[in-house]
């Protein structure tokens, strides 16, 4: 298990342009686009084998707190994403504002 003081470590494998965890052998993953300005989150996924474990949660955890970072929004084109974001609110400044729009959130 990929794990520093029993937490989950999440990285950044920015040539394969995703977030990945490596548990066990088997490696769940956040694929993103990056832009200029923005970030597409385009797939999760989470191997059956490491399923209930909070991965796809510490994945888009971790491609948030990237996006806020560096100061990127963010187009959850991703459902475990776009859910995620829906459900909290204090992620919703990161959405681009034309998904904001989209939405009927404040822009």
């Amino acid at each position: 298990m990929n794990a520093i003081n029993g937490e989950v470590q999440v990285r950044d494998n920015r040539a394969a342009d995703r977030f990945e965890i490596e548990v066990e052998g088997h490696l769940a993953f956040a694929q993103y686009v990056l832009a200029p300005d923005h970030i597409i989150f385009t797939h999760t996924e989470v191997p059956p084998e490491l399923g209930g474990r909070g991965l796809a949660t510490k994945l888009v955890e971790a491609g948030l707190a990237s996006a806020r970072q560096r100061g990127l929004s963010v187009i959850p084109r991703c459902s475990v994403f776009g859910r995620y974001m829906m459900k909290h609110p204090e992620t919703h400044d990161l959405m681009a504002p034309e998904i904001r729009t989209t939405l009927g959130l404040p822009v």
